[in-house]
């Protein structure tokens, strides 16, 4: 039995290994392709380490594109997405979670089967909307879409269900009102799910392509990623791949440094989102 044991957690760890190798393999060829020299990108077959160390690959790619430009407007919208989507989310999910009205469990369905709706199927009709109410090329078009986001409303939910019943029992005889409930009870012990909310919003955003490129056409109100699309394509048509790869990396590595310090919080989140409901 501790052979078979010993040999099941081998092959777990083997396939454990391999998945993460795999993961890894797109984030090491955008790495390697930023630190080479143009000629060496297009080379065949590809180099598996550059011949030449270009770490100024990094300082062109600033240098010949807006990148930091791209960066503050991803930080604005984020920002206002963040803050906006935090506050919707957390007070339906108090709804959801502790208030009684009519049609809640209704309501609550029709927020997860918006869930199951492929966002491409909603894009024209947002897109009309959107040129209808005159927004083509503003803030509001790149912010207000994003503010209501199903998953985090039952997220919040779920955790909000953790809360025993006797604090908001114990808390409504000692005449605390639903909001000072939420506030001194509910957001301190979900912490951690609040905080995944917020870097999921984040990285929604950060991560965002089709719509940014729809309802936006100037430079100026470009985000990162459909700003870097042509950011680095000269006037017949070629790709400085190493430039865009370069600005790629430093795009990114906000993200993963992000994941890095806060990964703890994200998984106690989701873990205990997934306990009742």
């Amino acid at each position: 039995m501790r052979t078979t044991s010993r040999l099941r957690q081998a092959l777990i760890n083997l396939v454990l290994t391999a998945s993460s190798l795999l993961v890894l393999v797109p984030f090491y060829w955008m790495i390697i392709t930023s630190l080479k020299s143009s000629a060496e990108v297009e080379q065949v077959p590809p180099t598996l380490i550059p011949s030449e160390w270009r770490f100024h690959n990094y300082m062109d790619a600033v240098v010949q594109a807006p990148l930091l430009t791209y960066l503050l407007n991803n930080l604005l919208v984020g920002v206002a997405v963040v803050a906006v989507n935090a506050v919707i989310s957390i007070l339906a999910a108090f709804a959801f979670a502790r208030l009684r009205f009519r049609g809640k469990n209704a309501l609550f369905f029709i927020v997860l089967a918006t869930m199951m709706i492929p966002q491409e199927m909603l894009i024209i009709t947002n897109f009309q909307t959107i040129a209808h109410w005159g927004w083509m090329n503003t803030w509001q078009a790149l912010i207000v879409p994003y503010w209501v986001n199903p998953f985090n409303i039952y997220l919040l939910r779920q955790n909000f269900l953790q809360v025993p019943d006797e604090l908001y029992q114990a808390a409504k005889v000692d005449g605390l009102s639903n909001f000072g409930f939420l506030s001194r009870v509910m957001l301190p012990l979900s912490r951690s799910a609040v905080t995944s909310t917020l870097i999921f919003s984040m990285i929604l955003i950060w991560q965002s392509y089709a719509w940014p490129n729809l309802v936006t056409t100037k430079d100026s109100l470009r985000l990162v990623s459909n700003g870097l699309q042509n950011a680095y394509t000269s006037s017949v048509g070629t790709v400085a791949y190493e430039l865009q790869m370069s600005a790629a990396t430093m795009v990114t590595l906000p993200l993963v440094i992000m994941f890095l310090l806060l990964r703890k919080q994200i998984f106690t989140g989701m873990i205990h989102g997934g306990i009742k409901g």
